[in-house]
Parts: structure tokens; sequence; C-alpha cells
């Protein structure tokens, strides 16, 4: 037998099924047209009323509460989950001490954040401090090039230091000078720590957080961060109101630690988490005559 015939029925049976079809049909309208004769009219329609969906309520309880709009996360959040959770990298920095400045900036973002150091925690940082301004000064140019070729939205710039590690006791002799001891625009002040070659914008930014974690300052042959740190609590007293916070990480090394209890002031000393202290600078200008750094 051919597919055909096993799929198609006979003509007579077709006919059957088509008359069994109708007949209940044919009964149903003769047996309506007995029961409602035609001189009666149609019964009427069910009275309908229009109810808003704003006036709907559950049986019990208050009103359903009006839906939030949805929120997209932010893109340079979502860039940052997906780069650390595909990432075998680890941070410079342990959890505990990042969860120390993350406190701050979850009360201060968005805000001017300047970084010494571009790292592989960069796109945290710039992630933690959404709809602000992150800035990154960095020593070595062909680590800039590679970042900005993984992260093009980092905004980071090339910093040459004159200095050596070896040099530190001999520099915080000069710092603790006279000269040094002026609260001025580092730009115009006449102590040799102050550093002139940042970008000109650094120096005009009130900066409300700061994060010294550069430049390198393990071998002696390294720049270290004896300038850095005088300067920025420069800049952090010279501002024109308000304080800056800064954090020194590494605190656990002779440079890091004595210069910032020297320069950023032991009196402006708040708590430490790990090798990472912090400091709150209040701003000089509306105290005339005030000790660069308070009475300890």
């Amino acid at each position: 037998m051919s597919s055909n015939s096993r799929t198609l029925l006979p003509v007579g049976k077709v006919v059957i099924l088509v008359v069994l079809f109708l007949i209940p049909l044919l009964l149903v309208m003769v047996r309506s047209t007995f029961l409602l004769p035609s001189s009666l009219p149609p019964p009427p329609l069910p009275t309908t009323t229009t109810i808003s969906i704003s006036e709907l309520k559950p049986l019990d309880g208050p009103a359903l509460p009006t839906p939030k709009p949805c929120n997209k996360t932010p893109p340079s959040l979502a860039r940052a989950l997906v780069h650390y959770a595909t990432t075998k990298v680890i941070p410079q920095q342990t959890l505990e001490e990042v969860s120390f400045t993350l406190q701050l900036l979850i009360d201060k973002s968005p805000c001017n954040f300047l970084v010494f150091g571009l790292g592989h925690d960069s796109l945290m940082w710039s992630s933690l401090n959404h709809r602000g301004r992150t800035v990154f000064l960095e020593e070595d140019q062909s680590w800039i090039q590679q970042m900005a070729e993984k992260l093009p939205s980092m905004e980071a710039y090339h910093v040459q230091y004159p200095t050596k590690v070896h040099q530190w006791k001999e520099l915080m002799k000069i710092g603790l000078g006279r000269p040094c001891q002026e609260v001025i625009d580092p730009r115009l002040s006449k102590c040799s720590l102050a550093h002139k070659g940042f970008p000109e914008d650094i120096y005009d930014v009130e900066w409300d957080l700061i994060m010294v974690d550069a430049p390198t300052g393990y071998h002696e042959k390294a720049p270290g961060r004896m300038t850095v740190i005088y300067t920025v609590g420069l800049m952090a007293k010279n501002r024109g109101s308000g304080e800056t916070d800064v954090f020194v990480h590494d605190v656990d090394r002779p440079i890091e630690d004595e210069f910032s209890r020297a320069f950023l002031c032991k009196g402006y000393m708040r708590e430490q988490a790990g090798l990472l202290r912090h400091f709150t600078i209040p701003s000089h200008k509306q105290h005339i005559g005030q000790p660069f750094c308070p009475p300890s």
C-alpha cells in the first residue's frame, strides 16, 4: 500500500463524518427556534462597571506599592565586575585595606580622587568612585600604555621623580627646615621636597581623597615616596576650604611611616588597617598662623 492510501480516507467515510458532525448542530438550532419565539425581545445584557487599575486593592491588607523603576548597573561597575571575576591577578592591597578605603568612598563619592600608582586595582578604584573623577599618576610610561590598551577609559599621567630611596634621611632633615614648614602652593614653595612636576591640573583641583601607593620604594635605587607624601600634605593644607582624606600604603617601611607622620602630621592621623594609614587634613587657609602640624 502507498503512503497516500494510508493517510487519506475514502470519500464515503468523509461524507459520513461530516453528517455525524452536522446532525447535533441542526438539532440545537431547531430546539432553540421552538423555545425562543421571535416575538419576545432578547434578554437584556448585564450592566458593566469600569474600574481603574489604580483602584484595585488586595482583599486583605493595604494597597499594593507602586513598582519602582528598574535602574541599570553602571557600565563602569559592570566592567569591573567582569574584569575581576575573570582575572587571576590579585590587587596590591588586602581585603581589609580595600574595605577601609571603601567605607570612606561610600560616603564621599562621587568625588575628586587622586591615586599615586596605576595598578591592577585601578579599575576598582575608578568604579567605586562612579560619576566622580579618578586620576592616576604613574612613574612607568610603558605600563601606562599597556593599561590604556586594556582600560582606555582610565585617566592616567606619567610623572618622573628625581629622588632615590637612599636619600630619605637627608630629605627628612630638609623637610623639617623652615622653608618646608610654610603652607603654600607647591609650585611656589622654596622647599626642595615640593614636587613641581605634576600636570598643572593636579595642583588646581581640590582633591577629596588621595591614595599614596606609588612610586616604587622597596629598593635603594627606586625613587621612593618622600616628595609625594610631602607635596600631598602641602596641597591638602593649601586648599581653599574643607578637608582632604589621605591614605598611605606600605607604612611598615621607614619612609612611608616617618614621612607620613612628619608631613601629613601625626595629629591628623585617624586610624590604620593593615599597612594602610588614614589621615584627615584640614585646610590651613581658614586659620592664619596655624603651625604646619598640630601639637601631637
